[in-house]
């Protein structure tokens, strides 16, 4: 993601929708895939997406410049995308009670492109999918974006001790389901 000038960040803050529109042009991917990676959908992935940046929209007066606008928008995708998988596993559950059946999986139509790509997309959503949000958010932070623990605190608005032990906890519940046979194979 481009920094933004923090001229662009007042006058969008201020209600200039072009100033705004250039925030959201320089940011849109950054966010999406932060979307993507929670949710493990494209349709939710753009939910969450466009979430984040109605809220960003409403709060952006509110952004004082004390962290990077990457660590505020980044904090914004992250909470958005763990409250929207917590409200979806939690009507997941619902439904799966009243149904009495495990629903279907997804399957995915582009089944023959980029074969070992999407293998081990698949692995890894596995993985992930053994995780509650909390714990799959911090591995996101960490293994994937890079974050050190103390940036990872601050996204999330955490203490770093319960950073370190959610890191810990998601690598031995991955390590536990990859033994147990939920991976075939190894990423």
């Amino acid at each position: 993601m481009q920094e933004i000038a923090t001229d662009t960040l007042e006058r969008a803050g201020d209600g200039d929708l072009q100033a705004f529109n250039e925030i959201y042009r320089s940011s849109a991917g950054f966010v999406y895939s932060i979307a993507l990676r929670m949710a493990r959908n494209t349709a939710d992935a753009e939910e969450i997406t466009q979430d984040v940046f109605v809220k960003a929209y409403k709060n952006l007066k509110a952004y004082e410049g004390r962290s990077s606008f990457k660590t505020w928008i980044y904090r914004i995708a992250m909470n958005t995308a763990i409250n929207f998988c917590k409200k979806r596993s939690a009507e997941f559950k619902k439904r799966e009670l009243r149904e009495r059946e495990p629903s279907p999986g997804v399957v995915s139509n582009e089944a023959e492109k980029n074969l070992f790509k999407e293998d081990a997309e698949k692995k890894l959503g596995e993985l992930l999918g053994c995780l509650n949000e909390d714990q799959r958010a911090c591995i996101l932070l960490r293994e994937i974006e890079g974050l050190d623990y103390r940036q990872i605190a601050d996204v999330l608005k955490i203490e770093l001790n319960t950073v370190r032990s959610r890191l810990k906890r998601a690598r031995e519940a991955m390590i536990a389901y990859a033994r147990q046979g939920g991976v075939k194979d190894e990423l």
